[in-house]
């Protein structure tokens, strides 16, 4: 049996993650049974939000800019030393948690996928190596506990319907105060002429497009299936797309209802920026591209061959 499970809340404008019910699932597949908490650093607004799937939620109160010297410090303050804790694989998530592991004196791993139970003490977990072309199998030791980085879009989302309560731990955590690191400003990207994010289809397009020319037969199925031409960042790198239509950590974050990713390779980079389920179509002539693990349907082929056949064939439906 696993020691007490906690999952780590980011969220924005009020709001929780879509990860937080992502963190819930990645917990009940590491104990099905345990009691799971959450941690909100933040208004009571998202602990209400999230105490609906958490058996309980730990509260620290703050409304300053998440900054992980200062939370890693409240954290190692309130947690328990055989806890295992779960923290969403993103930017902030790396810089958190390998000093909590340090502080809390307990194991830790980085962008995790998967878990595949517990044998003693040991918790069986899945994660990738050379761009997701390799899978590893990691026994980790968590008798004095583990601080884990779940990559987004790993589990489906888990509703839990607990109906916690809310504890606040706030006076617990020590001094809130930064110290070393200080918030300046957030830097909004450009806008570009469309709002990626607000689309609900989305064509996105890879390095596996090989010309900018070919970009023509891309809007063109865009068009034809009422959609917004999105992309990875070697196309941004390239020159190829502006930088509004990148998806990914380093790009936009979008939640469309269909995304057809074309030529993608889907490193944890570029499916972080995709949120809200969507229902995931990849074409990629590589077989073992990472991004067959996301999606709901794959198709191993040459999206140059694909492309120009899949649009015909709407428009023959239209």
């Amino acid at each position: 049996m696993a020691g007490q499970i906690f999952a780590y809340i980011v969220h924005k404008e009020g709001k929780a993650d879509d990860t937080a019910l992502e963190l819930l699932a990645a917990a009940k597949k590491i104990d099905a049974g345990a009691s799971v908490n959450a941690i909100v650093v933040g208004p009571d607004a998202v602990c209400n939000e999230v105490a609906a799937a958490y058996n309980e939620v730990w509260k620290i109160a703050s409304d300053t800019y998440p900054n992980a010297e200062v939370i890693r410090r409240a954290l190692a303050n309130i947690l328990p030393k055989d806890a295992i804790v779960l923290v969403t694989h993103d930017t902030f998530g790396m810089d958190l948690c390998p000093g909590l592991s340090v502080k809390l004196d307990s194991a830790f791993v980085a962008d995790v996928m998967d878990f595949e139970g517990i044998d003693g003490t040991n918790l069986k977990i899945i994660r990738q190596e050379y761009s997701g072309m390799v899978s590893t199998h990691v026994h980790c030791d968590i008798s004095g506990g583990a601080v884990i980085n779940v990559r987004p879009g790993s589990f489906q989302p888990e509703e839990g319907g607990a109906g916690g309560s809310v504890v606040d731990k706030t006076g617990d955590a020590g001094d809130l105060s930064e110290t070393t690191r200080r918030f300046l400003e957030v830097v909004e990207a450009e806008a570009g002429d469309v709002d990626i994010t607000k689309s609900e289809i989305l064509v996105s397009v890879g390095r596996g497009i090989e010309d900018q020319d070919n970009l023509e037969m891309i809007q063109e199925l865009a068009e034809a299936v009422g959609g917004d031409v999105s992309c990875s960042r070697p196309i941004v790198d390239a020159k190829w797309l502006e930088k509004s239509r990148q998806v990914g950590t380093s790009g936009q974050t979008v939640k469309p209802k269909v995304y057809l990713a074309l030529g993608i390779s889907g490193s944890f980079q570029h499916m972080g920026g995709i949120k809200g389920n969507p229902y995931i179509v990849a074409v990629n002539k590589n077989a073992k591209a990472p991004i067959f693990q996301f999606a709901d349907v794959g198709v191993v082929t040459d999206i140059l061959e694909f492309i120009p056949e899949l649009a015909e064939k709407i428009q023959e439906a239209k």
